[in-house]
């Protein structure tokens, strides 16, 4: 439901998507035609010539261009949203919360809290790190995916950065790594100065506006789902 003709060829027409609508999310979702999915082009989705997934690879270029948050922030599926927008939503979601005063008031489980706890001293982490720092493997303790996530659609976590392995030679190999970290390490004071600025249910509010404006054939019940 963005722009129909809207088509997305390069790194390049991403980072601009991002700007202009401050909220796109990777895949598919409950909002059709709200997606980089549905409007890349084939050659920069699907393995191409050059040997590359274009738009997965493009991730930590991205980030690290925009200074956007990404995470699993919409149906727990992976969005970019621009650092403005982030605010709002994180303010939303956090509901007037910073994590210790979420935990104190009985709002969130204790294994989200060892988790928050191990990336916000650790930051900025790669998961293979934080899962062996966690002692999150077989044998050790479980959840992870489920707390990583959860942890993200409140906000109080995101995907910072995507970093390649590399062999002896320097090479990179393999997808890369997500590396995590909390929007207050990552976006600094321009995030910590104005997240809990409006009341949430102000910031539910604009950030509902902007979606009915750049999703004019959205439904409110549609909105009001990946909001949620």
């Amino acid at each position: 439901m963005l722009d129909n003709d809207f088509v997305i060829s390069s790194q390049n027409d991403l980072i601009e998507a991002v700007k202009k609508y401050g909220f796109l999310p990777f895949f598919a979702n409950s909002v059709p035609g709200f997606s980089i999915e549905e409007h890349i082009s084939p050659d920069c989705w699907y393995f191409n010539d050059s040997g590359r997934w274009d738009a997965w690879e493009w991730k930590g270029e991205v980030i690290r261009r925009t200074g956007c948050a990404y995470g699993k922030f919409f149906e727990k599926k992976a969005v970019y949203i621009s650092r403005e927008w982030f605010i709002e939503l994180a303010n939303y979601r956090r509901d007037g919360y910073d994590f210790d005063a979420r935990y104190d008031d009985g709002l969130a489980k204790h294994s989200d809290k060892v988790l928050f706890e191990l990336i916000d001293e650790n930051a900025p982490i790669i998961s293979k790190k934080l899962k062996k720092l966690g002692n999150y493997r077989k044998g050790g303790n479980k959840g992870f995916d489920t707390a990583i996530t959860r942890l993200q659609e409140l906000c109080y976590v995101l995907t910072s950065d995507f970093v390649y392995m590399t062999d002896k030679h320097g090479k990179r190999y393999g997808w890369g790594v997500a590396e995590y970290s909390t929007p207050e390490k990552f976006m600094g004071d321009d995030f910590i100065s104005n997240v809990y600025r409006r009341e949430p249910k102000e910031s539910y509010r604009i950030v509902f506006e902007h979606l009915q404006k750049i999703l004019p054939e959205a439904t409110e019940e549609q909105i009001r789902k990946i909001l949620k």
